[in-house]
């Protein structure tokens, strides 16, 4: 297995996670708040994917779903429209909604042009400098695992939410 599949292999276990975690869920389940500011599975889903896509997308140097597919204008949301959600307020959280299927066709749609870049790659492009307002400066490499990283741990939370939302009836 090379690079290119580990990569490949990594934000498809991202996608799977995101299906199990809101696929099904009505409109109202993915709306709950575990406290009254809590993230609801529809905002981590859709700040997951926005990630996803806001961080490849530059590192691809290709435009963002988010815009080139029209999801901007389909989510509606009150908020900047480059927004990803850091920084959100607990208002901006709630105004991220479903339902599930437009979550998951976005989520896709940035899945599928994440993965037609990094099946792709070569080994040593990981190595490319690709945000240096860190020390050390930050690879593609370590950028693309970071996505999958974050991606992940936020899929988790979504997945908690949905068990906690499905056992409560």
């Amino acid at each position: 297995m090379n690079s290119a599949e580990i990569l490949v292999d990594g934000f498809g276990r991202v996608r799977d996670a995101v299906h199990g975690a809101v696929r099904g869920l009505t409109d109202e389940q993915l709306q709950v708040r575990l406290d009254p500011d809590a993230n609801t599975i529809a905002w981590l889903a859709w700040h997951l994917t926005r990630v996803q896509d806001d961080h490849v997308a530059e590192v691809a140097q290709r435009d963002q779903v988010w815009h080139s597919g029209g999801w901007a204008d389909r989510f509606e949301l009150p908020d900047d429209r480059d927004a990803i959600g850091y920084g959100h307020s607990s208002a901006d959280v709630a105004a991220v909604r479903g339902p599930a299927q437009a979550l998951l066709d976005y989520h896709d749609a940035v899945h599928a042009q994440t993965v037609a870049y990094v099946q792709h790659l070569r080994d040593e492009e990981l190595s490319r400098v690709v945000d240096r307002r860190w020390n050390p400066p930050v690879t593609l490499g370590v950028r693309l695992v970071s996505v999958i990283s974050d991606d992940l741990q936020h899929a988790g939370q979504a997945a908690f939410i949905r068990g906690v939302v499905t056992r409560r009836g």
